[in-house]
């Protein structure tokens, strides 16, 4: 009886430690999105051209829409993440969800790496010969790298998931 009593316990802390460890890593997804939006929002106001021009210019700016448009996959990776620590939380992370999950974050990457190597040549084949666009450039080569580290990291974890998706379903077939 005793010894029942502290394993309900033990089983008790480890799993309001998961719910926190889980809350806390769903926030911190929160808090980089804000902040990402918030670049978003004030990053084209303190860019060279936007000093001389309205604030519906500022943000008409074709590079600036497309800057915004590239800018959903991140969003969409931020959002499957969130959910993903939500299955965790709710101890469903073997399940074809977290699956679909995981694919749509390293389908995001892929396409997030895609986006700013193109805005990257853009602005190298594009750019006005008194402006230096090597900042930029190296902004682009560095983010590139970082979506496609993402997008193998995640690739590995989906194909790890799954196989032991597939190990435990053989498993539940067998018993």
């Amino acid at each position: 009886l005793h010894s029942t009593s502290r394993r309900q316990r033990q089983m008790c802390i480890r799993d309001s430690m998961k719910r926190i460890s889980t809350a806390f890593l769903q926030t911190v997804i929160v808090l980089i999105g804000i902040v990402a939006l918030i670049i978003l929002i004030w990053f084209p106001l303190t860019e060279g051209r936007a000093t001389h021009l309205d604030l519906f210019s500022t943000y008409a700016d074709p590079f600036i829409l497309y800057g915004y448009g590239a800018s959903m996959a991140f969003f969409v990776a931020l959002y499957n993440a969130f959910r993903l620590l939500g299955y965790i939380g709710q101890n469903k992370a073997f399940s074809t969800n977290s699956v679909k999950n995981l694919k749509n974050i390293k389908h995001c990457a892929i396409l997030l790496s895609i986006l700013i190597v193109v805005a990257g040549l853009f602005i190298r084949l594009t750019h006005n010969t008194e402006d230096d666009p090597a900042g930029f450039l190296a902004i682009c080569i560095v983010t590139t790298f970082v979506a496609i580290v993402v997008a193998t990291a995640v690739a590995v974890f989906e194909k790890l998931l799954q196989n032991a998706i597939d190990m435990k379903s053989e498993n539940d077939l067998t018993v």
